[in-house]
Order: C-alpha cells, then sequence, then structure tokens
C-alpha cells in the first residue's frame, strides 16, 4: 500500500473527526467528569508499528476503585455511562489524536497489551508489521465475537494484503457494525478475556486490559 496515500487518508480523517465531533468529545468529557471525576482519559502504554511501545488515549469508562479490582467480574467494573460509550464505540475517539500524531491509523489490527508480544506465535507476530487501528479487518468481521486465534489470524490477513481500497471498505463498513452494535462482547463477558497464548487456557481479563 502507497505509505503517503494511508497517512495522508489518516491525517484528513483525524482532523476532521477532531474538528467535527469536538462538540461530542467536549460533552462525554463533561459527562466523565461530572458523573465518575477525574481523570476523563484512560492512558495506557500499548505496542505499535513494529512493536514500538506508545500511549494509548481512550475515553475511561470504569471508577478508579474498579479499575484497581481484580476480584470484580468485568460487566461489574464498567459505570453504566462507560457501558453505553463502549456500545457505540465513543470509548474509542480520543485515539483520533494518537492517528494524527502517527502513533496509530484509522485502519489497522486494535493495539493489544504489551505482555501480549511474547505470547504471539511467529506469524501471529506479523500483525505488529503494520500500524495499530481505531477500526481493521477484524472490527468487521465479529470484533469481540471472535476467539483470539480468529481475532488474529485476520490482523495477520490485513497485514498481507492491506490497501487503499480495503481501508476504505473497512472504514465504510465500520459504520454498519457500530450502528448495529456487533460484536461488543462474546457470550457471558462484558469484555474480551485475556490472550494466554494459542492453546493456553484464558483467564478473566486483567482491569486494565480494555478500558
Amino acid at each position: 500500500m502507497n505509505v503517503f496515500a494511508k497517512r495522508l487518508l489518516d491525517l484528513t480523517g483525524a482532523l476532521l473527526g477532531l474538528v467535527l465531533l469536538s462538540p461530542l468529545l467536549l460533552a462525554i468529557a463533561v459527562a466523565i467528569r461530572l458523573r465518575m471525576g477525574a481523570p476523563v482519559l484512560f492512558r495506557q502504554t500499548r505496542p505499535g508499528y513494529r512493536s514500538r511501545p506508545f500511549t494509548v488515549f481512550k475515553f475511561r469508562t470504569m471508577t478508579i476503585a474498579d479499575m484497581a479490582s481484580s476480584h470484580v467480574p468485568d460487566a461489574g467494573r464498567i459505570t453504566s455511562l462507560g457501558s453505553w460509550l463502549r456500545r457505540l464505540s465513543l470509548d474509542e475517539l480520543p485515539q483520533l489524536w494518537n492517528v494524527f500524531l502517527g502513533e496509530m491509523s484509522l485502519v489497522g489490527p486494535r493495539p493489544l497489551l504489551m505482555a501480549y508480544l511474547n505470547r504471539y506465535t511467529p506469524e501471529q507476530a506479523r500483525r505488529q508489521l503494520v500500524k495499530p487501528g481505531i477500526t481493521g479487518w477484524v472490527q468487521i468481521h465479529g470484533r469481540n465475537a471472535l476467539s483470539w486465534e480468529e481475532k488474529l489470524d485476520l490482523d495477520v490477513w490485513y497485514a498481507d494484503h492491506h490497501s487503499f481500497l480495503l481501508d476504505l471498505r473497512i472504514l465504510a463498513k465500520t459504520v454498519s457494525c457500530v450502528w448495529q452494535r456487533e460484536g461488543i462482547s462474546q457470550p457471558g463477558h462484558a469484555t474480551m478475556p485475556e490472550f494466554m497464548g494459542s492453546g493456553a487456557a484464558e483467564k478473566p481479563r486483567s482491569p486494565l486490559a480494555d478500558e
């Protein structure tokens, strides 16, 4: 894929998104501040292009006390406002700033945890050969309703086949998926269980794994 064309799409989309959605971003920030207090944003180090670490931004969806607890089920840690933000994927909007900075792309594999890097097979690790994205091939093919192996296989497929036209297709399809609220979570889980490596047993998600 032409790197210049992808960066131009990212920069244009991020700038338009930040400007046009600024009233919505402000309204969400105020709602979080009033309902849950500070901080408004959740920040966490994630692996980016070629596994280089960067700080990802999301709107906070859990209370500070629940974020620190490993004994409360996923569904119990997410506030009612946070659940609404997640259902509409509005918690992801601050990542437009990551896209503007060039740390992320509009389209690409989702930025997962740093701890997962050592759990990938060599094949799965090839997902890191492209920038992480706000949406991607996984998000239009089932999102969190898929198993980890299925998601990582789709990420690798995207890394091998990404193109400008494919990115436009994914962006268009994402709007439909968000509107229909498809694949938000796995059955029986409020969030995706932690990836322990292919063939390993999954365990409940860390409180900070996908805030």
